[in-house]
């Protein structure tokens, strides 16, 4: 009888504890807990410190401004109030000099040569930005949040001001960071990963003043310059000295010495494109200049590391976060069989000790599986707007 008592006075107790927690959070969260993601549980375990910063482990452990704004994302995603706001701190505090309302984030934060950890490039990066934007104005709506969403649109204002430009012949487009992208008059540096149509959809409808509706319009012709064989290239330059063809966006060296690919970066292109909705302003045009991957993939097992602008595959072993990537592009052009393919390598893939996917746990990997997966199980879907939709609201 002992036992039956000390067990129902302990049940008690945590039940009037989360009374109580209930009674603090219920304007926030509508004493709603967080919703179990497995994956998000395991990647917070091992990428995610105590005090809110994302760790990179594959790039010396540094932590860059896009992935403290992916994190923030799969946090609202899975109503996990508390890491929310403990990256955001974080952020401000490290990334923003204590302040976030007077300048954009550092994109890259580590241990410098010196030994001292510290902002390693203060310029920052206009998708970390667009991103974490984003999070803050959905945040703020979802959880009544009314600071959270004045946040957000103060960081959308600043992107307005210094990381948006108008390129003749192409139009309004987002340079990939307000220094170094715009090395002369005539030449512009892109990166048409950095552009997520349903981000710049949702930030039109907070702040219709800004150059939302122009760059939304203007995404996919920038789409269809920079992917001739339909794939989309990591980076490329646009500008009048560099179209002698008269089309919108002209490969060239752009931001490496290199000639242009299409891998790292760029599968975000087509992950992008694959959560978003058909309605979404550009976004049916651009999936349909990507068809040079989409015909790839009927036959390929898996999608390519790295591609040239003639469509010559360089590389063809893609990670496991690249099969991730490609499944919502596969479901939204109709090839339901390739979808399938991805998503069994990716789930064979699963390491049953970390939670997480491929034998190393690539860090790059998980970011692309949590949005790929999390959209394949409804956990989110953005409408034609590029609002959330949540599985706990």
């Amino acid at each position: 009888m002992l036992g039956v008592r000390k067990g129902w006075r302990d049940g008690f107790r945590r039940t009037a504890a989360v009374a109580i927690a209930c009674v603090t959070l219920l304007s926030q969260t509508g004493c709603r807990a967080e919703v179990p993601w497995p994956l998000w549980q395991s990647y917070r375990a091992k990428f995610v410190d105590a005090s809110g910063r994302v760790i990179d482990h594959d790039a010396n452990d540094r932590t860059t401004s896009e992935g403290m704004a992916y994190g923030m994302f799969f946090a609202l995603v899975t109503n996990d109030r508390p890491t929310f706001d403990k990256m955001l701190r974080w952020t401000e505090d490290n990334l923003a000099g204590g302040d976030l309302t007077a300048r954009l984030p550092a994109w890259n934060w580590g241990k410098s040569p010196e030994g001292q950890w510290k902002t390693l490039d203060a310029n920052s990066a206009a998708d970390a930005d667009l991103w974490m934007a984003y999070d803050l104005v959905e945040a703020g709506r979802l959880w009544k949040d009314d600071r959270l969403a004045k946040l957000g649109t103060v960081l959308a204002n600043r992107i307005a001001q210094s990381e948006v430009a108008l390129v003749p012949g192409l139009g309004t487009v987002l340079l990939p960071g307000p220094q170094g992208f715009h090395p002369d008059q005539n030449t512009f540096i892109l990166n048409p990963s950095y552009t997520p149509p349903q981000v710049v959809a949702r930030l039109r409808t907070e702040s219709p003043q800004g150059p939302w509706t122009p760059l939304l319009e203007s995404y996919p012709a920038l789409i269809q310059g920079s992917s001739p064989t339909g794939y989309a290239m990591d980076w490329v330059t646009a500008g009048t000295a560099v179209r002698p063809s008269g089309t919108p966006a002209q490969l060239a060296t752009g931001k490496t010495d290199f000639a242009p690919v299409g891998g790292y970066e760029s599968i975000r292109v087509y992950l992008w494109l694959g959560m978003a909705d058909k309605g979404t302003n550009g976004v049916s045009d651009s999936l349909g200049y990507l068809q040079g991957m989409g015909r790839y993939m009927q036959t390929a097992p898996t999608p390519p590391l790295q591609v040239d602008a003639t469509g010559k595959i360089l590389n063809p072993e893609g990670t496991v976060g690249f099969s991730a990537a490609m499944i919502p592009f596969l479901v939204s052009t109709g090839r339901m069989s390739q979808a399938k393919t991805q998503n069994d390598r990716l789930t064979a893939s699963k390491d049953s000790a970390t939670g997480l996917y491929g034998h190393s746990s690539l860090y790059y990997d998980q970011n692309l599986a949590l949005f790929a997966t999390g959209w394949q199980e409804g956990r989110f879907r953005f409408d034609r707007d590029g609002k959330l939709r949540l599985k706990w609201k």
